[in-house]
């Protein structure tokens, strides 16, 4: 299938045709009814198709809940992907165990696909002592080695020339893995984005490009990021073909990054994919997008939701029935409660851990400050006991 997928022209998606492709470059499978464009549905086992829809309510539960939290002043921060299950979930579905990702901080559903507990991601959000790195990252930089999960930084873009890296390596190893390098719209933007890009075309590493194109950077709106027609079309100046897929259509996502996927695998070198959906809650748990995004826009891209629209193509491949949908939900949901109890009941890091998860072996200016740190505990011990408190 390499190669059958052309790049954009147009800002604006257009009906798709028969063969699923609208005409304006916009990959489609599912239509709003849930019917499927068969000259591009992707041949995936039913067991698959539920295992997405599993995620892609899992992670819709554990927002609504997280966003909760935050707001009760249980957890200090939360980033939500409410609307943008389908390209996460889609794209993830398409790589390998072996294969890296690189993603940005809205993505947890893809570690949520890879195999990773939701607990892990609230143990995170808490800052607890069964946090991985101990409370120090902000809530919802996470970091999956086993799942080969790469920690995500706060600074736009920079993910994006790592990975190249990573992919370089791996092709002069003869290693046959792909990188997914995710990045927003707004990160195309960025230094990282013109340097990542540039040198993944000239070494031809073996890189996936998914630039979920949300609309709205913060408060920044497509039109106001880039003067360029699509954010695929930039592609073409770096050498490597792009793509333009329906953000919301979790088939589309999925079909498209295989198609990039088994192309660098095979040693074709890079390819950039726009996935166009829509960011339906604020851009974190700190911003509110009701004060610059018209109300409009929002409702009629609530009614593009990619969760109802892969219900009702499960519905027409006899997938889903109502006992399935309440038994998703309801797992989902028991989950989500358990991993809140398990990680909020769970103490702090000790205080130890600024020093003890630093160095794999702690050099001696660390060992004098630890010392000093355990003395100055002992003494505040025995004087409280006594009734002093220290300053």
């Amino acid at each position: 299938m390499a190669g059958t997928l052309r790049p954009a022209r147009t800002k604006q998606a257009s009906e798709p045709g028969p063969d699923g492709r609208a005409e304006l470059g916009l990959l489609q499978v599912i239509g709003a009814d849930g019917a499927a464009a068969k000259t591009v549905e992707p041949e995936l086992p039913v067991e698959d198709l539920q295992r997405m829809y599993r995620t892609m309510v899992l992670i819709r539960t554990l927002d609504e809940r997280a966003l909760k939290l935050q707001r009760a002043g249980r957890i200090g921060f939360y980033v939500s992907c409410l609307g943008q299950e389908a390209a996460q979930v889609g794209s993830a579905q398409a790589f390998e165990e072996r294969d890296w990702i690189f993603p940005t901080y809205r993505d947890p559903a893809i570690a949520l696909h890879r195999g990773i507990p939701v607990v892990e991601l609230l143990r995170q959000c808490f800052g607890n002592a069964r946090d991985r790195v101990r409370g120090r990252q902000m809530p919802v930089h996470y970091a999956f080695r086993e799942i080969r999960f790469v920690s995500i930084s706060s600074p736009i873009g920079t993910q994006l020339t790592q990975a190249v890296g990573v992919a370089h390596a791996a092709r002069i190893r003869r290693d046959p893995v792909v990188v997914a390098a995710y990045c927003g719209d707004g990160a195309t933007s960025s230094n990282d984005f013109h340097a990542g890009l540039n040198f993944a075309g000239v070494w031809k590493a073996p890189v996936v490009f998914l630039c979920v194109n949300n609309q709205w950077a913060i408060s920044c709106p497509s039109a106001k990021q880039t003067a360029s027609e699509t954010y695929a079309a930039k592609a073409v100046a770096y050498g490597m073909p792009g793509v333009r897929v329906d953000g919301n259509d979790v088939l589309a996502v999925y079909r498209a990054t295989k198609e990039a996927a088994d192309r660098a695998r095979r040693g074709e070198g890079p390819t950039l994919i726009e996935a166009l959906t829509y960011r339906m809650g604020s851009h974190s748990s700190s911003d509110d997008a009701a004060r610059y995004r018209p109300s409009e826009e929002w409702e009629a891209w609530k009614a593009k939701d990619p969760i109802d629209r892969f219900r009702r193509y499960l519905a027409r491949r006899r997938a889903w029935s109502e006992d399935f949908e309440h038994e998703v939900v309801a797992g989902a949901s028991a989950e989500v409660q358990a991993a809140i109890e398990e990680a909020e009941g769970t103490p702090v890091p000790a205080i130890e851990t600024i020093f003890t998860d630093v160095y794999a072996e702690m050099p001696p200016h660390l060992r004098e400050q630890l010392e000093e740190l355990r003395r100055a505990e002992a003494a505040g011990r025995g004087e409280e006991e006594k009734g002093e408190f220290p300053l």
